[in-house]
């Protein structure tokens, strides 16, 4: 929905009260601190740790560790969810925690983290994705934490260290507490694309809502930034950017996000898709079920159908 994720998560901590961020990055650290730089985000302190070499989810907290003097919250970064965040500290402060694992359900845990239980909300038992039919949960690790500082002593420094695979088990090994929160609304890993277009749907679908669109209510956003010849037609749901030029004889939704300064020619069929700025595509042309990157050029006639398409290669969902 036009708005970069780890800018959209960082908002949402603002919004609950967080006014200090820090951002463990690696690749593309430089690309990251920019942006924060151009889109600078009122009230909310954002300190950039950056990584030589990959230390793991582990390592990568113990990396920060200076900073880290009181009770904290951990993200994984591709995570997109409607947790009440404030809700999740009170229940780790209830339980009297060292830990606390923010936890989703899913049909197929085998390729997450699972995790057990009891009727008092502590972990009994973790394991690293399991062979399928081997779960003992179907309740996964939805990659959000709430840790006490004394947490950091059982990470070695300076070393690739997994969290889920390592530190938790310790844990509860020391006889550490970990609680277990239950109560997110909403939940989706975007490290796929495809997860990234499922994620888009549930948007248009009103399963997890963002604070600025409601597409239950609203069926398309951004018109007033779009010049829309008069023969073309706007199928909602749909979401526009700024300056964008939609040609004659041009159908576009429903189910579409079109970023900045985008431009078409004549009788194309846009539907499915999310595009992101700066993209411009020639007459009869036919995205359907795709992404199209920043600053690509789409010649006339190309058929764009369930394709990651960008400058650089063309590569096919997984149906």
């Amino acid at each position: 929905m036009g708005i970069p994720l780890l800018e959209r998560n960082i908002d949402a901590l603002k919004r609950c009260g967080v006014r200090e961020v820090i951002l463990s990055t690696g690749y593309k650290a430089d690309c990251i601190s920019q942006h924060f730089k151009e889109r600078h985000i009122d009230g909310v302190k954002i300190t950039y740790v950056c990584e030589d070499t990959p230390l793991g989810t582990g390592g990568a907290i113990k990396n920060c560790q200076k900073y880290l003097n009181d009770t904290f919250l951990v993200f994984n970064s591709d995570i997109l969810c409607n947790m009440d965040l404030k809700d999740l500290v009170a229940w780790h402060r209830e339980k009297g925690a060292d830990a606390t694992i923010a936890v989703t359900r899913v049909q197929n845990p085998s390729s997450y983290g699972v995790i057990e239980f009891g009727q008092d909300g502590i972990a009994s038992s973790f394991t690293e994705k399991p062979k399928p039919g081997e779960e003992k949960s179907d309740y996964i690790n939805a990659g959000v934490y709430v840790f006490e500082p004394k947490i950091l002593d059982l990470i070695p420094a300076g070393k690739a260290v997994s969290v889920e695979k390592e530190i938790f088990p310790a844990m509860l090994k020391n006889r550490m507490k970990i609680a277990v929160y239950t109560g997110e609304k909403y939940w989706i890993d975007i490290g796929t694309p495809e997860k990234y277009m499922q994620a888009h749907q549930d948007i248009f679908e009103g399963r997890c809502l963002v604070p600025e669109n409601n597409f239950l209510r609203e069926k398309v956003y951004g018109l007033s930034n779009v010049e829309i010849h008069p023969t073309a037609k706007i199928r909602g749901p749909v979401w526009f950017g700024r300056n964008v030029r939609i040609g004659a004889n041009v159908m576009v939704g429903p189910n579409v996000v079109i970023g900045d300064n985008f431009q078409t020619g004549r009788g194309c069929l846009i539907r499915n898709s999310v595009i992101w700025s700066g993209v411009s595509v020639g007459s009869g042309v036919d995205i359907t079920h795709s992404v199209v990157t920043s600053g690509c050029r789409i010649e006339s006639g190309v058929q764009c159908v369930n394709t990651v398409y960008s400058q650089e290669s063309k590569r096919p969902f997984v149906i």
